[in-house]
């Protein structure tokens, strides 16, 4: 299968693809251009928001607005592009540091990890915050920390740190947030891309996007078999979410980063939005308690 370009959105680092199933719109971000954009199917069209630092995901809150990753902490705004309120900040974190990829657990608490903007290898990691703010590391020794999925039981996380190339799982307690029992799920072969973002749909399959690998793969978590693929003209993909009515559509976010200039003229289409029709439907992303 291929995927259709539907915003030529010339994004520096499109990331963050959440699917709103009350608006009926998807909220993505551009990490490196500190934008929030939120695309309208029913109309074709976005609305594009400035941030006030690097953004790494977006996540609508249940009681209205949204919740974001901005610099090296987490905001609310009480809709989008209004005025950042801020929700805390990891004091944890160094300077050269940035917020990365992140989503909510089934109780609606924001889980969002880091990232070293000078490369910095394994001096990141992972955060729970709760909806009043409060906040706590579960995980250190990360690199780039990406993709984060609960599965429709509430007993299992799935975590992507994308140098490692390795799918983890945990065991995952919807009571007090914890996770236990740390294990590789399944490794991405040599040759794929490295995995980023994901999501996961009504069968459990893991939707994960690759950069460098041009596709948005569908894997199987329990036996780490490729199950389908979704081809790409942009070499860095980054994330995906399923939406629509039914679900069914695959909303996939890219980069121009990392390119040089042949590949920029290879690919200009990079940085793109992009759609595809799946056979099996998603289910509603978590939505931040706070």
């Amino acid at each position: 299968m291929k995927a259709a370009l539907i915003i030529d959105a010339k994004t520096k680092l499109g990331e963050g693809a959440f699917w709103d199933v009350r608006a009926r719109v998807l909220y993505w971000v551009d990490i490196e251009g500190r934008q929030l954009r939120v695309y309208d199917p029913r109309t074709q069209r976005e609305r594009v928001h400035a941030t006030s630092d690097r953004v790494g995901t977006v996540v609508p809150r249940a009681s209205g607005g949204v919740v974001m990753a901005v610099g090296r902490g987490a905001v609310i705004v009480d809709e989008p592009g209004g005025a950042e309120q801020a929700l805390c900040t990891f004091d944890e974190e160094p300077a050269d540091s940035r917020m990365n990829d992140g989503k909510c657990d089934p109780a609606g608490r924001l889980w969002v990890g880091s990232i070293s903007t000078k490369g910095v290898k394994e001096g990141s990691a992972l955060y729970r915050v709760e909806p009043d703010g409060a906040y706590r590391q579960m995980l250190t020794g990360v690199t780039v920390s990406n993709g984060i999925v609960w599965t429709a039981d509430e007993r299992t996380m799935y975590y992507i740190d994308t140098p490692t190339r390795n799918v983890q799982g945990f065991d995952y307690d919807r009571a007090s947030g914890d996770i236990t029992n740390a294990r590789v799920a399944f490794n991405i072969p040599d040759g794929m891309g490295f995995p980023d973002g994901m999501t996961i749909d009504s069968e459990g399959m893991l939707w994960i996007a690759m950069w460098g690998g041009s596709a948005v793969r569908r894997f199987d978590p329990d036996s780490g078999r490729m199950l389908s693929s979704i081809d790409l003209p942009a070499s860095n993909v980054t994330s995906c979410a399923l939406g629509g009515d039914d679900l069914r559509d695959l909303y996939i976010t890219t980069a121009s980063v990392g390119l040089n200039e042949d590949q920029r003229a290879a690919q200009p289409t990079a940085g793109g939005l992009f759609h595809a029709r799946v056979d099996v439907p998603g289910v509603p992303q978590h939505r931040f308690a706070g």
